[in-house]
């Protein structure tokens, strides 16, 4: 049996290129053989997650239709992933996450999804109503088992412990196991995804066709990986990593089992797809942002020039009065390295301007942090100015350990469309840097070495409020992503005093990040979606 899988990245709500790109998979597949198309979960509906476009219930039956019609026409067998209208008249939302079966000009099967996830960015049962039965139909001689996305997650994996097994379910019954999927992208998770696929084929003893979206949605990244596994471990496909594809794999010919992605340089393609499909899929041709000299905005500048070309990046030198000369040349040399456009506009008299207005109410008074937040604001002024002056999207440059403790400011660094590395930690920053200048300088040594500074009073470092970042990144990953306690982070060796000053500001930033703009989720806990906390509440 030769299977296609149909690794497709396309635009949620966009039904008619979600047909188009089917149909194109379709003929592909015929092309190279195949006997049956495999395509990821809602692929109907462009991709995963809809959201709210789920409540649409004119927009979910125009889907219904596109799927009744894809039906008719496909040139050989094919499972897809939909969202299949359901008795209205029963308990739960009136729509399940299906996975159809098509041969011979028409539906022959329909399977809902039974483990709907609830946790970290999914919320499925809000939208979905779970299946209760197993499907198993007959293609081309083979008896294949269906299921989606999460059905296949044992609690081996997922950490969850579900009401039903549907693996277990299907063993002894099938000969194949097609999961139609859309599994979002976090560091670890690669790895991750490859053994569960392999565990699933050794349980039932059939192999899995495995098949993932691929591409940006938002803040959630597909990185693809789609894949067959034998219950002995022969690989018989593999597709892509971050590349739509599609790839036949026959169950009668094994493969050599690919080599496992590179964290560093999978990250930074992680990265350069949530930029580019994020503008892509919003219609954002340009992009502008800040440069300091420092570390963080020349990472953003090089990662955007990866993804968009140097011609639609645009960078600002916006030297303040405690610039050091030090971080111009090195923004300058970041851009002349980079081919990038830039503009040098100083905000020293504006600052001069906007502190006179201000004296008569703010009277006498030693500087602090307004007037610090003050210059970060004009600058943001000025990003979004040239912003809508060129028609390009602001991208902000601040790191997931500066977001984590509000080391960053609310209407000023913070002004833009998108976070690039809001879920990245600042040690991870540097890593990235080095990666960057692998094959040759782009982002500069001196922009790499030198101490993070804000450069908003004289001799500022970020040291001078914040622990060293390699104990504070440390601390927030414990803290953030391990759901340590403080007393725990305390077992482990961290200083008590400086865990608890870490949490608070952890705590007492929330508001701050509600307003924050989407930032591309590549950890296991990212802020945003998977983390929904008050900003009203105790904090001790």
């Amino acid at each position: 049996m030769r299977i296609a899988l149909a690794q497709l990245n396309l635009v949620i709500g966009d039904l008619d290129g979600a047909a188009a790109a089917i149909r194109r998979a379709a003929n592909q597949a015929v092309f190279q053989g195949a006997d049956l198309l495999v395509c990821p979960e809602l692929v109907s509906l462009g991709g995963y997650p809809p959201r709210d476009l789920l409540e649409r219930r004119w927009f979910v039956d125009r889907q219904w239709r596109m799927v009744s019609a894809l039906a008719r026409d496909l040139p050989l067998p094919a499972v897809i992933g939909c969202a299949e209208p359901v008795d209205p008249g029963s308990p739960g939302p009136p729509i399940a996450n299906a996975l159809v079966a098509t041969a011979r000009g028409q539906i022959i099967a329909s399977y809902h999804k039974r483990l709907l996830p609830t946790y970290d960015v999914f919320d499925e049962r809000r939208y979905f109503r779970p299946g209760d039965q197993s499907c198993v139909i007959t293609l081309a001689g083979k008896r294949v088992g269906l299921t989606v996305c999460e059905d296949i997650w044992s609690q081996e994996f997922a950490g969850i412990g579900y009401h039903s097994d549907p693996v277990a379910e299907l063993a002894g019954r099938c000969d194949l196991i097609v999961n139609a999927s859309a599994s979002p992208y976090a560091a670890g998770k690669p790895q991750l995804r490859r053994r569960l696929v392999a565990t699933v084929a050794r349980r039932a003893k059939v192999p899995v066709a495995y098949c993932n979206q691929v591409g940006g949605h938002d803040e959630l990244l597909f990185d693809g990986d789609s894949c067959i596994i034998g219950p002995d471990g022969a690989w018989y496909a593999t597709a892509p990593r971050w590349q739509e594809a599609v790839v036949v794999g026959d169950l009668d010919h094994a493969i050599a089992a690919p080599p496992a992605a590179e964290d560093l340089g999978d990250l930074w393609q992680g990265l350069v797809t949530g930029i580019h499909d994020y503008c892509a899929k919003t219609h954002q041709r340009k992009v502008v942002l800040g440069l300091s000299g420092g570390i963080d905005s020349a990472l953003v500048a090089t990662l955007a020039v990866d993804a968009l070309g140097a011609d639609n990046v645009i960078g600002l030198l916006m030297p303040g009065p405690y610039s050091s000369p030090g971080s111009i040349e090195d923004a300058l040399a970041l851009s002349h390295n980079l081919g990038i456009a830039h503009h040098t506009l100083p905000i020293g008299g504006a600052v001069d301007t906007v502190l006179a207005g201000l004296a008569p109410a703010w009277g006498p008074r030693p500087p602090g942090v307004a007037e610090e937040n003050l210059q970060s604001r004009l600058r943001g002024v000025l990003v979004m100015a040239m912003a809508n002056r060129w028609g390009a999207m602001a991208l902000t440059t601040g790191n997931k350990s500066e977001l984590a403790v509000g080391y960053c400011t609310i209407y000023g660094d913070m002004n833009g469309g998108l976070a690039p590395l809001g879920d990245v930690y600042k040690t991870q920053v540097w890593e990235l840097a080095r990666f960057a200048n692998r094959s040759g300088v782009r982002i500069p040594e001196a922009s790499i070495t030198k101490a993070p500074s804000a450069e908003l009073r004289p001799d500022q470092t970020d040291q001078d409020s914040l622990p060293p970042y390699a104990q504070l990144d440390r601390i927030l990953h414990g803290y953030l992503e391990l759901g340590l306690s403080p007393d725990e982070l305390g077992a482990r060796g961290e200083d008590p005093a400086t865990v608890a000053r870490i949490v608070h500001l952890v705590e007492t930033a929330e508001f701050k990040r509600r307003q924050a703009p989407p930032a591309l989720r590549v950890s296991a806990k990212a802020f945003g979606l998977g983390r929904r906390m008050p900003v009203a509440r105790f904090i001790g």
